[in-house]
């Protein structure tokens, strides 16, 4: 993405100096470049319609390059966003409950153990990262569904399903 963005910037860049050049006798080099000849013929044969074209070009320069580029990823078969289309799309990864599953899961582990549990057993029962687990577990805890204390034997950090 960072290379994108790096020629991204030298492609206006270089339009803004064509377009420059414009002003000094040879216009709409700015538009060849982007790929709009018509008007670059225009341009170089009216001097940039009388510079009148070359000045108005100049707010115009961005949207020319962004659509020029535009033009240049679906012809390579790439979405603005850098997604190959007309591909196949393949999971990676598995799929883990979040939010309202990751929670039902949770409270389905804690039936299991007798409304205790830990931030481990919820990651070993629901698959789930130990941050989103434990991130759940408190907003769990902040609503009043369930206490949070200390397993006296091992000192760790347990959650008590009080209604189970």
């Amino acid at each position: 993405m960072n290379l994108e963005n790096n020629q991204h910037k030298d492609r206006l860049l270089v339009s803004y100096i064509l377009c420059a050049v414009g002003f000094i006798g040879v216009g709409g080099l700015h538009r060849f470049y982007n790929g709009k000849i018509g008007t670059g013929l225009l341009w170089l044969l009216t001097g940039g319609v009388f510079g009148i074209g070359q000045i108005v070009d100049l707010f115009f320069i961005t949207d020319m390059v962004n659509n020029y580029e535009h033009k240049l990823r679906l012809k390579a078969g790439v979405s603005p966003l850098g997604v190959p289309l007309n591909q196949a799309v393949v999971t990676s990864q598995v799929h883990h409950p979040t939010g309202n599953q990751l929670m039902v899961k949770l409270i389905e582990a804690a039936e299991s153990k007798d409304g205790i549990l830990t931030v481990t057993q919820g990651v070993k029962f629901t698959g789930a990262s130990f941050a989103e687990v434990e991130a759940t577990l408190n907003e769990m805890y902040k609503s009043g569904y369930v206490k949070i204390d200390n397993d006296p034997n091992t000192g760790a950090v347990i959650y008590h399903f009080h209604e189970l």
